[in-house]
């Protein structure tokens, strides 16, 4: 678990997760590249839920469960706004509000992500 806990794992695997979701968002819709880069990006969201669960039993220690009880709520929200975004813009229908509701998710929980403890603090 401690491997699973590990805040570098969790950073690298939700960059990686924004590049495969921008790369699918920038490819041709309908493309056989955007089909396989989208099921990898799906793949990447097991990672980052399962190291940002692993992050979440490890906060507990640090007597901060709440807020990152809602770092976890907002990753889970982010996710599913990038999904939401990539499934309608499949479908040709409108994204507006979702990537709205994906960028104000994401700077929520990459504040309370990097204001936390466990966080990298440069915004100290």
């Amino acid at each position: 678990m401690d491997f699973l806990a590990n805040t570098n794992l969790h950073i690298a695997t939700w960059v990686i997760g924004i590049i495969l979701f921008l790369v699918a968002v920038f490819l041709k819709d309908g493309s056989k590249g955007q089909k396989i880069t989208h099921m990898v990006l799906r793949l990447f969201y097991v990672f980052i839920i399962i190291t940002g669960i692993a992050l979440f039993i490890e906060g507990m220690s640090f007597d901060m469960g709440m807020l990152y009880g809602f770092k976890l709520i907002g990753g889970i929200l982010v996710i599913g706004m990038m999904e939401m975004v990539l499934v309608r813009m499949k479908k040709q229908k409108p994204t507006t509000m979702f990537w709205i509701l994906l960028f104000v998710f994401l700077f929520i929980t990459m504040f309370l992500g990097f204001k936390l403890p466990m966080g990298i603090n440069f915004l100290a």
